[in-house]
């Protein structure tokens, strides 16, 4: 898990323990604006949950279930959000990829850049031969990230995810490597 991901103003790496505080830090700074869309960032937030989420991904990168990175800035080492794969089917060598930034570090390309060198990571090194992102239809931020990273959006999909106990539907975008 020695990887170091770069782009301009922004590094992409595992998360560590020492990142625990930051990431609860800046989930609890963003819940106005996530929770509608990502359910795990919720009002009752806790640390302990940052604490399990963090201490999780090395069995979850061991066991090539997910690979969850943390994103910062190179300037000042500061908690941008995160990014990550998760639901790889090794089948058909695809994965998820997710994303999300601290309320106040959006506008800046900061989701888009970490999508990209996440998922270049996932074709050069994890072998996948194509990447989704998925998002709601009414999560219109999510929708230009992907598309500011290179994704082709290929339609909307029925029912597809679950937000709050309700199916909503989602917009599939895919990253094939010749998209990057």
């Amino acid at each position: 898990m020695n990887v170091e991901l770069a782009d301009g103003e922004i590094m992409v790496r595992p998360y560590r323990p020492d990142d625990i505080a930051a990431l609860f830090e800046a989930a609890r700074a963003s819940i106005p604006e996530l929770w509608e869309w990502m359910p795990w960032c919720h009002p009752k937030y806790s640390i302990e949950e940052s604490t399990s989420f963090v201490l999780s991904r090395p069995e979850q990168w061991a066991r090539d279930a997910e690979y969850g990175f943390g994103v910062f800035s190179r300037e000042d080492g500061r908690f941008l959000g995160g990014v990550g794969m998760n639901f790889i089917n090794r089948v058909h060598q695809m994965a998820n990829l997710g994303y999300w930034v601290r309320s106040s570090e959006t506008g800046r390309g900061v989701a888009a850049k970490a999508s990209r060198l996440v998922a270049q990571f996932g074709f050069e090194q994890l072998a996948f031969q194509r990447i989704e992102i998925l998002a709601a239809t009414g999560n219109v931020a999510s929708q230009r990230v992907a598309e500011k990273t290179g994704a082709i959006k290929e339609g909307v999909l029925r029912n597809r995810l679950l937000l709050h106990g309700q199916p909503v539907d989602a917009v599939l975008y895919s990253l094939i490597a010749a998209d990057l």
